[in-house]
């Protein structure tokens, strides 16, 4: 493909270990992309894990780089840029009241019916995003360890996930990370983040890269895929790490 004009990333296991703090490669590596193109970061996680995980771990940035840099947590129902001054935001769109308590109920009591509710956790197992109800079979804090080791064929999310929709068919219920399901409004997941990114940027999806760990067809990068976006797989941050190391020195700094 020619030259992106925006890279766009997954977060978990893409940029970083679950839940965790970017490498400090990593958070050079970004800001020296966002210097040549747009740079996005799409996940179903909330605006604070974004913010703990990579915006306070990356390293002095221009405002020019900074300004380069979106943020779309819970697939792009909220979106977000970076200043100089700190984050702010472009909008956020929240679930009804009526939305979330039959999505919380469903999956609470769906997770219980298969002997998927845990008794041994790692914080909150619920969690109310806003636009985005989320389970985390082992709570939001779990060790990475004992997370891929709860469901390493996703037998466990798949089946909840289809209980789950079965229940509440006005909504969009998918497998989110290695130990969560996430429910949102119907017809949410990462391609509707990046054709948002399209529509606030003005860049046609064909000039986007969409990089991620999850490009299988259960996979929750795995509409970006479908939408048409050329795609580059990971592994791991390590791969993402490898392969900015290549791709950034192709590409023209930006002009200001």
């Amino acid at each position: 493909m020619p030259a992106p004009l925006l890279v766009a990333f997954d977060l978990d296991d893409t940029l970083a270990p679950s839940k965790s703090a970017i490498d400090p490669r990593i958070g050079e590596l970004l800001v020296a992309l966002a210097e040549r193109v747009d740079v996005a970061i799409i996940s179903g996680g909330q605006l604070a894990q974004f913010t703990s995980q990579v915006v306070d771990r990356l390293p002095d940035a221009s405002a020019d780089a900074l300004g380069r840099l979106h943020l779309l947590p819970t697939c792009g129902t909220q979106y977000y840029r970076l200043t100089p001054d700190g984050v702010v935001t472009v909008y956020a769109r929240s679930l009804t009241d009526d939305q979330k308590g039959r999505a919380l109920a469903a999956v609470e009591g769906e997770a219980r019916r298969l002997g998927l509710w845990e008794s041994e956790t790692w914080g909150d197992i619920l969690e109310d995003r806003g636009s985005q109800i989320t389970f985390s079979a082992l709570g939001q804090r779990a060790p990475v360890d004992a997370k891929s080791a709860w469901d390493p064929t996703g037998a466990k999310k798949n089946a909840l996930r289809a209980a789950v929709a079965e229940l509440v068919p006005d909504l969009e219920v998918r497998s989110g990370g290695s130990t969560s399901v996430d429910i949102t409004e119907r017809g949410i997941d990462k391609a509707y983040g990046m054709r948002q990114l399209a529509e606030q940027t003005g860049i046609p999806l064909d000039d986007m890269l969409f990089v991620g760990d999850r490009l299988d067809p259960d996979g929750n990068d795995y509409p970006v895929l479908a939408l048409g976006v050329p795609c580059q797989a990971v592994g791991g941050w390590e791969d993402t790490a490898a392969f900015l190391t290549e791709l950034i020195p192709t590409l023209p700094l930006a002009q200001r």
